[in-house]
């Protein structure tokens, strides 16, 4: 089943310009990141389990781009608008080929099994 998401229609319109707005710059420069870089991880600082996710695609030998926004003590708006834009509740937000995978646990998860690795060898062929 999908996630639910408020449909445009129950929007009022004269409010529409500022939901599609709210936070753009963010969503923006996560969407370009997608688009240039195969793992993409989004993240915070003081996050231990952003440094895991880090860490273990670094032991994995897997490139990345780190997106780091705020801390526990500021940036939460931007990171709020992620939060919304995707359904994931945490950071990091890890993507591959521009598809949420999750966070530290299940992206340790996909390296263990080799999926992570199946994942990034079919599209390099």
């Amino acid at each position: 089943m999908p996630r639910p998401v408020l449909p445009e229609t129950q929007i009022h319109p004269a409010i529409r310009a500022r939901i599609t707005h709210y936070q753009s710059g963010i969503l923006e420069e996560v969407l370009a990141a997608l688009a240039a870089d195969r793992v993409v991880v989004v993240g915070m600082a003081q996050n231990p389990f952003c440094r895991q996710a880090r860490k273990a695609l670094t032991e994995a030998g897997i490139e990345h781009r780190y997106l780091e926004y705020g801390s526990y003590l500021g940036a939460w708006r931007k990171r709020s608008a992620l939060k919304m834009w995707t359904g994931w509740p945490t950071f990091p937000m890890v993507f591959v080929d521009g598809a949420l995978a999750g966070g530290a646990n299940e992206v340790k998860a996909l390296i263990a099994s080799g999926e992570l690795g199946r994942m990034l060898s079919r599209r390099a062929q």
